[in-house]
């Protein structure tokens, strides 16, 4: 035991459970903290502990709100793409109490989810037909499941989506058979031709590799000539572009090309670069939005209430392109101009030496633009990993990159009101 008072009286002096529920007010949290504390005492420990914090700590939610500083705009580790002032309102709405989520108010009859934001992406992107799904992942499962023929697809797209999730398994829970085509840097036209010969009935799979390029002795089809072909073209975009005036996703495959050249489903993400909820949206002919309508798998993947309030409050803001830039965050990111930039530096450099203003380069992410840089200013800080970690734990939560031993906060990022909150933080560590 050391020099500590023997392990009895440490016992006798662990509070009670009624009086540090008192203080903390959990009954349940309480006992359990006092508890676990006595395990520890009795396996030995001789380290002084702060019950009433531990117990705090555990009642202090999982899931919470944090700054990104890094620079990486749909950071994926922070929940990718934080939703615009409307969007959280809707959200607040719908679940504030019960919705008319499949009820038709008109007729009084059982209505259908999909209509709250089929009306929409059928007007934003010209299709005949759409439906929002839990994430483009599934989007592309059930396209493939509901279609239901043989998939070609390139071996140049091949592609690991993330999180180990990859195009040859989507297709094998889908149930069909995969057919490559062409090589990983070169696909053409008469590769898909020789192949529908073998296989008249089936379907095309097209996969934007939008995290990643290949660059080089490359070449691939457009979707233009593949939906010449005469068969169901299922395209995977990915990241979900709407916004047609924002000059950084030019590099990014418009979901309007795709429906005007007559691909059958497309399918891309609602919280990417289109900067509303998790979703994946599918957009494309009747017959075949139809069809992943009816089949089983829809039902497994659909999306909720509050995904889809969101959604509906994002979609809406693209029908006025300048307010869409404006409000939706991920689009004001991109967009953001030197000297806003500059000033939210300044007022978290504000909090004078170690931290000084330099320039990096800020990522979108996300799986999106892997090659685009976004330079601009940032406030460089020594510190290493033990700043960061103070950030981290600091409130609220200040998540930022370590470059070459600093600690760097990227303003891009931020929100003005973030920039002032970080920089009071940093008053009190530094």
């Amino acid at each position: 035991m050391g020099g500590g008072p023997p392990t009895t009286d440490r016992l006798r002096a662990l509070p009670s459970v009624d009086r540090l529920a008192a203080r903390v007010g959990s009954v349940t949290v309480a006992r359990a903290v006092v508890e676990e504390r006595r395990a520890e005492l009795l396996a030995g420990a001789e380290d002084d502990v702060d019950l009433e914090a531990r117990a705090r700590a555990r009642l202090a939610p999982s899931l919470r709100r944090v700054i990104n500083a890094t620079g990486v705009i749909v950071h994926t580790n922070l929940g990718r793409a934080p939703l615009a002032e409307a969007a959280r309102a809707a959200v607040a709405r719908a679940a504030e109490g019960y919705a008319n989520l499949e009820l038709d108010l008109a007729s009084g009859a059982r209505g259908s989810r999909h209509t709250h934001v089929e009306g929409l992406l059928r007007e934003l992107t010209g299709a005949e037909a759409a439906l929002a799904v839990n994430n483009c992942a599934a989007a592309v499962l059930l396209a493939v499941a509901a279609l239901g023929r043989p998939a070609i697809v390139s071996r140049g797209q091949l592609i690991e989506i993330g999180g180990a999730f990859r195009i040859p398994e989507v297709v094998a829970q889908a149930g069909v058979p995969l057919v490559e085509v062409g090589t990983t840097n070169r696909t053409r036209l008469s590769d898909y031709e020789r192949e529908l010969r073998e296989h008249p009935d089936a379907v095309i799979l097209r996969a934007h590799p939008s995290n990643f390029r290949t660059v080089g002795f490359v070449e691939e089809v457009a979707v233009e000539q593949l939906c010449e072909l005469g068969v169901p073209v299922i395209d995977d975009v990915g990241s979900g572009v709407l916004a047609s005036d924002v000059e950084v996703l030019a590099g990014e495959p418009p979901v309007r090309r795709s429906i005007r050249a007559g691909a059958a489903v497309v399918c891309f993400s609602g919280d990417k670069l289109l900067g509303g909820p998790q979703a994946g949206l599918m957009a494309g002919r009747r017959d075949a939005i139809d069809a992943a309508r009816r089949h089983p798998l829809a039902r497994a993947v659909r999306a909720d209430k509050l995904s889809l309030a969101a959604l509906e409050a994002t979609l809406a803001l693209y029908r006025d392109p300048a307010r869409a830039r404006r409000e939706i965050p991920v689009l004001a990111m991109l967009d953001a101009g030197e000297e806003e930039l500059q000033a939210r530096a300044e007022r978290i450099a504000e909090v004078g030496p170690p931290a000084r203003i330099e320039r990096a380069v800020a990522k979108v992410g996300g799986g999106a633009l892997p090659l685009l840089e976004l330079e601009g200013p940032v406030v460089a800080i020594d510190g290493g990993d033990a700043l960061a970690a103070a950030l981290r734990a600091a409130d609220p939560p200040i998540v930022a990159r370590i470059s070459e031993g600093r600690v760097t906060l990227d303003p891009r990022t931020m929100t003005d009101d973030e920039a002032t909150l970080c920089a009071e933080v940093l008053r009190r560590l530094l």
